[in-house]
């Protein structure tokens, strides 16, 4: 299943308009605000999916009864351009789990590049919610392959996989890799995908617009 929360008016889109934006994203602070601004709004959207039990809660007048989740999520981010919207979303899930790894493209000089996983920090997943974030799914195959790392840790009983902004290409490619129990996030869908894997138009590099250029 995807969802688009770009596809219906709200002050969402302002935000996703503002990281486009190639003036406004000069301000690095501003970017990540925003991209941590989106993560709350998905979050948001996700919790409506899980399953809520009653509980009761002393006021200082009296007794409320009210629907809270049952369990919290495990988020876990892509390194490090996914900081910014994993900030998001435990804004929101405070009290969830968390976990890391890196992902990342090593280039060669013909121009063609393999993605590696190096790093991984999650606790068990068996049976749990797990919220995967990564700001730009371009061809999808470094969102499958932290997945599939993540995977190492336990089986989640289902996984929420949030992007800022998805290639056409990234979401079919993620439909024919990850199983059914998977949902897909994202802000907005662009058509064109690179040669390069860069998404057209995009934003650019959102790790290095979050936290500046790398060598």
């Amino acid at each position: 299943m995807v969802q688009v929360l770009g596809a219906n008016n709200s002050i969402f889109n302002q935000f996703i308009a503002e990281i486009r934006d190639e003036n406004i994203q000069k301000d690095s602070l501003r970017f990540r605000k925003n991209i941590e601004r989106i993560g709350e709004i998905i979050a948001y959207e996700i919790s409506k999916k899980f399953v809520y039990v009653n509980v009761e809660v002393n006021t200082p007048l009296g007794i409320a009864n009210v629907s809270v989740p049952k369990e919290q999520p495990v988020v876990a981010t892509i390194l490090r351009a996914g900081l910014p919207l994993h900030q998001g979303v435990i804004n929101y899930f405070d009290k969830a789990e968390n976990a890391f790894i890196s992902a990342y493209r090593r280039h060669h000089k013909d121009g063609s590049f393999d993605i590696h996983v190096e790093y991984l920090a999650s606790p068990d997943l068996n049976g749990k919610t797990l919220i995967l974030c990564d700001p730009m799914l371009a061809s999808g195959a470094s969102m499958v392959m932290s997945y599939q790392a993540l995977l190492k840790r336990g089986i989640p009983a289902h996984t929420h996989i949030v992007s800022v902004i998805a290639s056409s290409e990234g979401i079919e490619y993620l439909k024919k890799h990850l199983p059914e129990s998977v949902t897909l996030w994202v802000g907005a869908v662009d058509e064109e995908l690179t040669a390069q894997s860069y998404i057209v138009p995009g934003l650019g590099d959102a790790g290095d617009l979050a936290f500046g250029v790398k060598i």
